[in-house]
């Protein structure tokens, strides 16, 4: 430094040059950690995503094929279905007499 504490041009320019590339390369390290923070973040939502979708699709499958989604009429995974008996002819047999009071046929009104 020059006498009495007073810096010349040269000293205050190559000071001033010195600050502008430490600020310079603070800003290139900030913007390089903010990229790889960015990269990291879109990483992790990506893959929670993708779990999320995949349980909630495993959710479904689980209700529709054993939960109480499940058809009624489908057996389940390791149901066997019963021996089911023909069902009885609707036509009744033609020597079966009819029941008192069930005749199809009008009964006659007497006559005043």
């Amino acid at each position: 430094m020059a006498a009495g504490g007073r810096s010349t041009a040269k000293e205050r320019a190559a000071r001033a040059a010195r600050e502008r590339a430490r600020l310079y390369e603070a800003r290139v390290e900030f913007r390089a950690a903010q990229s790889r923070r960015r990269r990291r973040d879109n990483v992790v939502a990506t893959a929670s995503a993708a779990v999320i979708v995949a349980a909630a699709i495993a959710g479904q499958a689980l209700f529709y094929t054993v939960g109480p989604g499940a058809s009624a009429t489908e057996p389940g995974p390791g149901v066997t279905p019963a021996a089911t008996t023909p069902a009885p002819d609707a036509t009744p047999e033609p020597d079966a007499t009819p029941e008192p009071g069930t005749s199809t046929e009008p009964t006659p009104s007497p006559a005043d």
